[in-house]
C-alpha cells in the first residue's frame, strides 16, 4: 500500500489529478487548504463550479448519496470534485464501510470525477504506519489513495509562519515566530488566525516588523501550555519553577478555578499516557488510542517517564481537594499556592 504525504499531493494538484483520495491524519488546517486547491484546479470556470464542485456533509452522507453525487457528468469540464469532508469513518459499522467500498469500486466507471473522502483527526485508526497499517485503511487504500496528513514539525511552523507574515507585508523573525508557537500553541488554524491579526495591529501603526512585545499585546496565549508547564513543576516538586509559571497566569488574569481545572485535566491525561507506558505501548499508539497529537504525546511521556501512576493520582487527590476548598470560600491563588507547597 502506497501512502503518500501533503507535499506529494501537491504535485499531484499541478500534474492533474485523478481517481480518489483519502486525507487523514492530525493536520486538519492543511486538509483544508489542499481541499481548498484541489478545487480551484479543477473548477477553473466559477460560472459551473456549481455543478462541478459537490460537496456532502457528514450529515448527509450516506453510500447512496454518495454514488448519486458520483453519476452526473461534469458540465463544460472535463472533470468534477466530489468531496465528503469531515467523516469520521471510526464512527460507521462494519457494513457502512462494505457499502462505501461497493461505491469506491465504481469509481473507474465515472472516471471523471475527482473524489477527495476528509477524515478529522481520530476520525481513523492508521494503524502503526507505515508497516502495520489497520484494516480499514488497508481495504479503502484498495480504492482511494491515502493522503497522510502528519503534524507539522516545529521548525517547519517557524518557516510557515514567517511566510504567512510575509504574504501580509509585514516580516517577523524566526525567534518571534517560535516565540509566537510558544505562547499561542501550535494549532495552525489559531496561528493562522492570530498572524493576521498580528499583522494588521503592525499596518495600523505603520509598522512592519513584529515583535515579542507585539505578541504578548495582542495574541491570546494558550493556556494548555502554561497548565502543562505547572503541572509538570508541581509534579516533579519544583515549587520555585511552579510558582514562576503560576505568577505569570496571575498576571494574565486567568481565573484561578480554571487554571486548577486545566491542571487537573493535564494530570488526568498524563495518568492515561503513563497507564498506557505501562501496557507497553509506544507514542504512535497511545496517540491513536487518546485520539492526541503524538508529538504532545510524546511531550506527556518526557514528564511522566519518572513518575508512577500512583504518584500521578496522588497529584489528583490534591488537585480535587484544592478545588473544593476554592470552590467553598473565596481563596484565590491560595488554594493553588498551598498545593504546590504541599508537594
Amino acid at each position: 500500500m502506497e501512502i503518500i504525504k501533503e507535499d506529494g499531493f501537491r504535485k499531484l494538484i499541478k500534474s492533474g489529478l485523478s481517481g480518489g483520495y483519502l486525507f487523514f491524519g492530525d493536520e486538519d488546517y492543511l486538509k483544508a487548504f489542499s481541499l481548498r486547491s484541489a478545487r480551484e484546479a479543477i473548477c477553473g470556470d466559477e460560472g459551473f463550479a456549481v455543478f462541478n464542485d459537490i460537496t456532502i456533509d457528514p450529515i448527509d452522507y450516506s453510500a447512496p448519496a454518495l454514488l448519486d453525487a458520483l453519476m452526473p457528468l461534469p458540465m463544460m469540464s472535463e472533470q468534477k470534485i466530489v468531496t465528503v469532508n469531515g467523516l469520521y469513518l471510526s464512527q460507521l459499522k462494519p457494513s457502512e464501510i462494505e457499502d462505501l467500498c461497493d461505491v469506491l469500486a465504481t469509481l473507474p466507471e465515472y472516471d471523471y470525477n475527482v473524489l477527495i473522502i476528509s477524515v478529522p483527526a481520530g476520525g481513523i485508526d492508521p494503524g502503526r504506519l507505515p508497516k502495520s497499517p489497520s484494516a480499514t485503511l488497508t481495504k479503502l487504500s484498495q480504492y482511494l489513495t491515502p493522503v497522510h496528513f502528519e503534524a507539522v514539525s516545529p521548525a517547519r511552523l517557524v518557516s510557515w509562519l514567517g511566510k504567512h507574515f510575509a504574504h501580509n507585508g509585514v516580516n517577523a523573525s524566526a525567534a518571534v515566530c517560535s516565540f509566537m508557537i510558544e505562547y499561542c500553541g501550535d494549532s495552525m488554524y489559531k496561528l493562522s488566525a492570530e498572524c493576521d491579526k498580528l499583522s494588521f495591529y503592525a499596518l495600523a501603526h505603520s509598522r512592519r516588523e513584529i515583535t515579542e512585545a507585539d505578541v504578548r499585546e495582542v495574541c491570546s496565549a494558550d493556556l494548555s501550555a502554561d497548565s502543562f508547564a505547572l503541572t509538570n513543576a508541581i509534579q516533579a516538586g519544583r515549587a520555585d519553577k511552579a510558582l514562576e509559571v503560576l505568577a505569570v497566569m496571575k498576571f494574565r488574569r486567568i481565573d484561578p478555578i480554571v487554571v486548577l481545572s486545566e491542571v487537573s485535566s493535564t494530570v488526568c491525561e498524563m495518568i492515561s499516557v503513563r497507564s498506557l507506558m505501562d501496557s507497553g505501548k509506544n507514542s504512535g499508539e497511545i496517540a491513536s488510542a487518546l485520539k492526541k497529537n503524538e508529538y504532545r504525546v510524546k511531550l506527556y511521556m518526557s514528564a511522566v517517564k519518572d513518575q508512577s501512576a500512583a504518584a500521578l493520582r496522588r497529584t489528583l487527590k490534591l488537585c480535587t481537594e484544592a478545588d473544593l476548598a476554592l470552590k467553598l470560600s473565596p481563596q484565590g491563588y491560595m488554594a493553588i499556592e498551598r498545593l504546590i507547597c504541599s508537594l
